[in-house]
């Protein structure tokens, strides 16, 4: 653009995605978003039950911890607390943060086999895994353990992506609907003891808060830079300006499985 063109309105722009794309985007800290965007919270609060389930653990994982954040909210962990991590700058943050509270963070790969024995947990947790495994959540479970975790549903935040993607298809769509995770638990041998799910509203206030949105959800739109999406990033930014808050809906589910004591 001709600097001598430019308008308020360009810049603003312009600001907002720089100023997103520089913020960092490790761990599952999202208070970078305060004040851009908002996100209704599951009416059974994960992370308060979770820490009142780990007050009573004698051994506890977490699957992808992300960057802790979650697990380091609890008021007491086990005796033996253990988190795996995929993501190398998660795991150096994750380390830093758990550490001192004296969990030991692992590196694992998501799709990999988890690095321990049979029967090693008597409980289980999650928030927010890329995919359950579930025979090898099963598999380090001891009999009568529990695995206890909230899951990203279907079609979560899907109005983000079909924004930027297109429709996309209807298997996509219900990838991690609560009936595919409730006959995966069933499948290796757990017994479901709650499972619920909620469709929570989302807003995002500036052009901003969606680019940092995707680079930090990095599933959604696989391989998202704002410079290949400038056109659709540049009329969302006039339709925010305009009408007011994107407004999408991510969807969660609650998911507790027991191993049989048999």
């Amino acid at each position: 653009m001709d600097p001598t063109t430019r308008t308020p309105e360009a810049d603003a722009f312009e600001e907002l995605v720089a100023e997103a794309e520089a913020a960092p985007t490790e761990g599952w800290d999202f208070s970078w978003f305060e004040g851009r965007a908002t996100e209704e919270r599951p009416s059974w609060g994960y992370a308060r039950v979770m820490g009142e389930r780990l007050a009573k653990a004698e051994a506890a994982l977490d699957i992808q911890t992300g960057g802790g954040e979650v697990l380091a909210s609890a008021r007491e962990l086990p005796r033996l607390t253990v988190a795996t991590e995929g993501w190398p700058a998660n795991v150096a943050k994750a380390t830093a943060l758990l550490h001192p509270r004296g969990a030991v963070v692992v590196a694992s790969p998501e799709d990999a086999p988890l690095p321990f024995a049979d029967a090693a947990f008597d409980l289980v947790v999650s928030r927010h895994p890329v995919t359950a495994h579930w025979t090898e959540i099963a598999r380090v479970l001891r009999p009568g353990g529990t695995y206890f975790a909230q899951h990203v549903g279907p079609n979560s935040a899907y109005e983000v992506v079909e924004y930027f993607l297109g429709p996309q298809p209807e298997a996509n769509r219900n990838a991690r609907h609560p009936d595919h995770e409730r006959a995966g638990a069933e499948a290796a041998g757990l017994e479901i003891v709650d499972l619920r799910a909620e469709w929570l509203r989302m807003e995002f206030y500036d052009i901003g808060a969606v680019v940092h949105f995707l680079r930090k959800v990095v599933w959604m739109v696989p391989g998202f830079t704002a410079g290949q999406y400038m056109p659709q990033l540049r009329a969302l930014h006039e339709r925010i300006e305009t009408d007011g808050p994107f407004v999408a809906h991510s969807t969660r589910h609650l998911i507790e499985a027991r191993k049989p004591r048999t």
